[in-house]
């Protein structure tokens, strides 16, 4: 069977993977010169299991006004003229309830679950390098209020069995001891001990390198622009080099997805978020941190790849604009000049901007569509690398015919209509 994959991101790279273990005949077409180069490529370097939440949760509307009166704020939204961003801001207000948020939330950590296992077993059977540590993640919180706010998500990370500690200031510079230095800025927080950190483009190329040794056949510098249909079944996939057929078809474009789909007339609410990231070389190790720290306060994560850092964080309302200004990230470079200032060479930090692909909900859109050839697995916001082991298996297994070992109910498209 051939298949191809639209997009070589990390979900497209693990999904040619475990296609071609089964058995497959697989070709990755990306617009890229090669794996990785979007939304994998400086992303926050964590595999947040423990952090497995929907954006849209009780509370956020309140919270997202506070935050445009923030100087360092996490959320900026520029009001253009675009029907589609309102319709999306609108359907993920919708789901800004306790029961929505409850639905959304399991559904999340249902791939998230297995995706943590799924990637337990393809690192014991391909050895790969991607500076992993596996010391959790410390959300820090710097008011009681936030602390208090924890006891609500300690019930859901309870409920689904994801292991954390709820620490106090000594606590929290115990597990991070460069916060010492800082005491004073926070009061508490709360480790999540599942998730792992690393870097997400490495792990992306180490696999791409393992698929072609599979005969995976990667094809980069190729724009796709549209799906080819006859009888209700997809013949073909339309591109600047001419048409590439196959038997089946994976689109694994992430925040562009929705303009390809929409040639055959699938429409998902599928919004790019653009984000910010830095990445600057560690000045002192024991001044560093040592795996990943969120800052409940702007919403930014701090994560130790090697004798790098990565900061990354904001989320900003702007289309398909993947332009990076002057000040961008000002908002990322506060943060970790603010909570491990001798950790890092801010001067000698690199900038980078990337678009995640966002549905209302925060639930990816995988599995199977209306037309029988035709698997869908994209939408995974800042899920992505988390959720790509588990989704990729997953949606393998439903090409070559097999019975996935998770549901897809709720994960398709057809819960948005389609």
């Amino acid at each position: 069977m051939k298949v191809i994959v639209l997009g070589a991101g990390v979900i497209g790279v693990t999904t040619a993977w475990y296609l071609a273990r089964q058995g497959a005949e697989v070709l990755v077409l990306d617009r890229q010169s090669g794996p990785g180069m979007e939304t994998s490529f400086a992303n926050a370097g964590e595999l947040s299991y423990g952090m497995t939440s929907p954006w849209a949760a009780p509370g956020v509307p309140k919270k997202a006004v506070q935050w445009l009166f923030m100087r360092h704020r996490p959320l900026f939204i520029w009001p253009m003229i675009s029907p589609r961003m309102w319709a999306w801001g609108l359907r993920m207000l919708m789901n800004c309830n306790p029961e929505a948020y409850r639905r959304n939330k399991s559904r999340m950590v249902r791939i998230s679950n297995y995706s943590r296992d799924a990637l337990t077993d393809l690192m014991a059977e391909v050895p790969l390098d991607f500076d992993q540590r596996e010391q959790g993640t410390l959300q820090v919180f710097r008011t009681e209020k936030q602390v208090k706010a924890s006891k609500a998500d300690q019930e859901v990370l309870a409920e689904f069995d994801s292991p954390f500690e709820v620490l106090d200031r000594d606590g929290c510079i115990a597990a991070e001891p460069g916060l010492a230095h800082v005491s004073e800025k926070f009061v508490g927080g709360l480790r999540l001990l599942a998730d792992r950190t690393g870097d997400c483009r490495m792990f992306t190329l180490a696999l791409a390198e393992k698929a072609r040794e599979l005969g995976v056949t990667f094809r980069y510098g190729v724009t796709i622009q549209s799906f080819a249909v006859e009888a209700d079944r997809i013949v073909g996939v339309e591109t600047d080099t001419g048409r590439e057929t196959a038997d089946r078809y994976v689109c694994c474009l992430g925040p562009y997805a929705p303009i390809v789909l929409r040639s055959v007339g699938i429409r998902l609410p599928i919004y790019p978020i653009k984000g910010y990231s830095i990445t600057l070389p560690v000045k002192d190790p024991e001044a560093a941190p040592q795996s990943t720290l969120m800052d409940e306060t702007h919403k930014v994560a701090i994560t130790r790849l090697g004798d790098r850092i990565r900061v990354a964080g904001q989320a900003e309302i702007i289309g398909y604009n993947r332009k990076l200004g002057s000040s961008a990230t000002d908002t990322v470079r506060y943060v970790v000049n603010d909570l491990f200032p001798k950790g890092g060479d801010l001067a000698r930090a690199e900038g980078w901007t990337g678009l995640r692909p966002m549905t209302p909900d925060g639930t990816p859109v995988i599995g199977p569509t209306r037309y029988d050839n035709l698997y869908l697995n994209t939408g995974h916001g800042t899920l992505g690398w988390t959720m790509s082991a588990g989704s990729g298996r997953a949606v393998a297994d439903a090409v070559m015919g097999r019975d996935p070992e998770i549901s897809f109910d709720g994960l398709t498209a057809e819960r948005f209509g389609q």
